[in-house]
C-alpha cells in the first residue's frame, strides 16, 4: 500500500499558484489553495513576512515516492524567488477517496513529528482572543480562514446548541512539547465555554521548513 502525505503551506498571498505550479512540475497531482490571515507575535515571524497579513494556504496531496521531491522543489523554487516567505510542513494522510475510489496508505510513521498542528474551529470573532491565550502557552502564530457551519436551524433545537453559522478556523503549528500547553490554554476560555461554540483537535506534522527569504 503507498502512503500519502499532506503537504501544508503558508505563504503571502497571491503566491499560492506559484507553490501548485512548482509542486505539480515536480510530480504532485495537483493542490488546493484558499485564503486566510496570519497572526504572529515576535519579531521573528514579522521578519519572515508572516505577521497579521492576508496569505495563502496551500494543501498539497502527494504519494510517499513523490512526497521528497516536491518538498525539495518548493524549498529551491522558494529560493530563488526570494520575496517569497512562509512555511511548509507535513501531515500523515491515511486515505484519500478520487474518482470513486479509495487509497489507502501504509500508515508510514517513520519520519520524525516534531511538531503539532493544532486546529480551533470557532464562532466569527473569536480567532484572536484564542491566539492570544495560545500565545501565552508558548505558541508563536497562527492563521486564521474563515469558515462556516453546515448544521440546520432544527439541529440547534434538537441538540440544545447555538448554532452560528460564520467560523472562523484557526491553525496552529507548534513544537510538539508545547502542545498540551496550548490545548489547556485553549480549553479553559469563556469563548469555548458553551455546548457548541467550537472544536479543537490536533495532528502530528513533520517536514517543517522555512520557505524563501534567505540570502
Amino acid at each position: 500500500m503507498t502512503a500519502f502525505s499532506l503537504l501544508v503551506c503558508i505563504v503571502p498571498h497571491d503566491s499560492g499558484e506559484f507553490v501548485t505550479h512548482t509542486a505539480t512540475a515536480a510530480g504532485a497531482a495537483g493542490g488546493t489553495v484558499v485564503m486566510g490571515r496570519n497572526i504572529a507575535s515576535n519579531g521573528f515571524l514579522q521578519a519572515l513576512a508572516i505577521g497579521d497579513t492576508s496569505k495563502d494556504i496551500v494543501y498539497i496531496l502527494v504519494s510517499k515516492k513523490e512526497k521528497k521531491s516536491v518538498i525539495r522543489a518548493v524549498m529551491t523554487a522558494s529560493e530563488e524567488k526570494r520575496k517569497l516567505c512562509g512555511i511548509l510542513f507535513a501531515i500523515n494522510a491515511a486515505y484519500f477517496i478520487k474518482t470513486g475510489s479509495i487509497a489507502g496508505g501504509d500508515n508510514d510513521m517513520a519520519q520524525t513529528m516534531t511538531h503539532q498542528m493544532i486546529t480551533v474551529i470557532a464562532n466569527k470573532g473569536y480567532a484572536d482572543d484564542i491566539m492570544a491565550a495560545a500565545r501565552k502557552a508558548g505558541a508563536g502564530g497562527g492563521t486564521v480562514i474563515n469558515a462556516r457551519g453546515t448544521a440546520k436551524p432544527g439541529d440547534a433545537k434538537f441538540f440544545g446548541m447555538e448554532i452560528v453559522p460564520e467560523k472562523e478556523m484557526l491553525v496552529i503549528l507548534v513544537d510538539a512539547e508545547k502542545t498540551q500547553a496550548v490545548l489547556n490554554a485553549v480549553k479553559t476560555l469563556s469563548c469555548l465555554e458553551k455546548p457548541g461554540s467550537g472544536i479543537v483537535f490536533c495532528c502530528p506534522a513533520g517536514d517543517f521548513t522555512v520557505l524563501g527569504g534567505r540570502k
